[in-house]
């Protein structure tokens, strides 16, 4: 079920084309019994630990500083190496999260909103929603990149499923 859209924004006096990329991550499976079911509890656990400590979900990062806490707001500041990205986490308990960060040199800047969706009880999904700096592209190299940036959009967001079920496990054991 995925929606990749183009979004204009107005940049001065001319308009730009953005990427919007959303998608649907399925977290429970019904129709596998071996997969133990997750809880919304732990799934908003798991997403309260990707804003904490994002170094599990976000190969590449050296380190994460909690710059200000607020009751439903973090100001981070990310290291990859040389390059740091300042962003905001900004949530709605046990319903959504969204992390924002503006474009700088090093990266394109954007946002990332991860809502828990339960459209039958049990039945959990993550909806995940990209809108960034990058620009759609229509054809040529543009196009193939967008198309790779999406790719690894989808399996980062498979993954993160994966490292938040490796968390409830591990709390499940304690």
């Amino acid at each position: 079920m995925e929606q990749p859209r183009r979004v204009k924004i107005r940049s001065g006096s001319r308009q730009e084309q953005l990427l919007k990329y959303e998608h649907l991550v399925e977290v429970n499976d019904t129709t596998d019994p071996l997969i133990p079911d997750l809880t919304r509890e732990e799934v908003w656990f798991g997403l309260l630990c990707r804003a904490e400590d994002p170094r599990p979900f976000l190969p590449g990062l050296e380190s994460c500083e909690i710059l200000a806490r607020q009751d439903n707001a973090l100001d981070r500041r990310l290291h990859f190496g040389q390059a740091v990205i300042d962003d905001q986490v900004i949530f709605e308990a046990m319903s959504w999260i969204r992390f924002e960060s503006r474009a700088t040199a090093d990266h394109a800047g954007g946002t990332l909103t991860i809502a828990i969706e339960e459209p039958a009880e049990g039945a959990l999904f993550l909806r995940f929603t990209y809108a960034t700096t990058l620009a759609e592209g229509g054809t040529g190299s543009e196009g193939r990149y967008a198309e790779f940036v999406k790719s690894a959009y989808r399996e980062s967001d498979i993954d993160t499923v994966r490292v938040i079920r490796m968390i409830a496990e591990s709390s499940r054991l304690q």
